[in-house]
């Protein structure tokens, strides 16, 4: 039987806030699998941000297990944590979280260099992730010459570029225009529809409606689960 990529049970995560602690997840169980487009959504306050930290190895849960492609995360030292963060997920920001000085091709890069890739093997990669978001003629220039929208698909071009087990997007339309929006969903269906496993967080229903399934959370607790018809893309990946 196929293992689930993201496996949680009964996963909890409590905060403390001055004397007293806040619970915001509350015995979560949750399975995704391989080649699902998943969104996340809630609203604020409701744990999504929690859940999306946890899926991504930034934070460790209070109580229950999770496990990454069969491997227990809870027991993971801060090495290996780095090592699936590097290599295992990929991250897409609503910030972009590009380094201003650095060109597109080097910011794609920077996965590879943490991971000991050879200069050649960093190169060939990084332009490949760039042409598959359509940005093959924008290499050289740095974020500040490039639109909102380029400079999301640099971060997404980032995140392909160690072929993660999954992409997880957070709130990735939030400082764009509604069209600029919708280009950068359109990129994220193509990249689906050639077999990446993508998780978005955001709280537009018109953004999770591009995915596959949507997972609402409300109270620390998931409310709802739900297969969905997608929404098709409606816009050309343009440069």
């Amino acid at each position: 039987m196929a293992t689930p990529i993201i496996e949680f049970r009964g996963i909890t995560k409590d905060y403390e806030m001055g004397t007293q602690i806040v619970r915001a997840l509350r015995g979560v169980d949750l399975d995704i699998w391989k080649n699902e487009y998943v969104a996340i959504m809630g609203p604020s306050g409701s744990g999504k941000s929690t859940l999306m930290n946890l899926i991504g190895c930034l934070d460790t849960p209070t109580e229950g297990t999770y496990h990454f492609e069969g491997e227990s995360v809870e027991m993971m030292t801060d090495d290996e944590l780095a090592e699936i963060r590097n290599q295992k997920i990929g991250f897409v920001f609503q910030t972009f979280n590009l380094l201003p000085r650095a060109d597109a091709l080097h910011n794609v890069e920077l996965p590879l260099i943490y991971s000991g890739t050879t200069a050649h093997e960093r190169r060939r990669r990084a332009l490949e992730a760039l042409e598959s978001v359509g940005l093959a003629d924008r290499v050289d220039h740095r974020p500040n010459e490039l639109s909102g929208g380029q400079r999301q698909r640099v971060a997404i071009a980032r995140a392909l570029v160690n072929d993660p087990a999954i992409i997880l997007a957070d709130e990735p339309t939030g400082n764009l225009d509604t069209t600029t929006g919708e280009e950068i969903m359109s990129v994220l269906e193509t990249l689906y529809d050639a077999g990446n496993s993508i998780i978005l967080v955001t709280h537009e229903q018109y953004i999770a409606e591009h995915a596959t399934r949507i997972v609402r959370i409300l109270d620390g607790l998931i409310g709802s689960d739900e297969q969905v018809e997608r929404r098709r893309k409606t816009n050309q990946v343009t440069a």
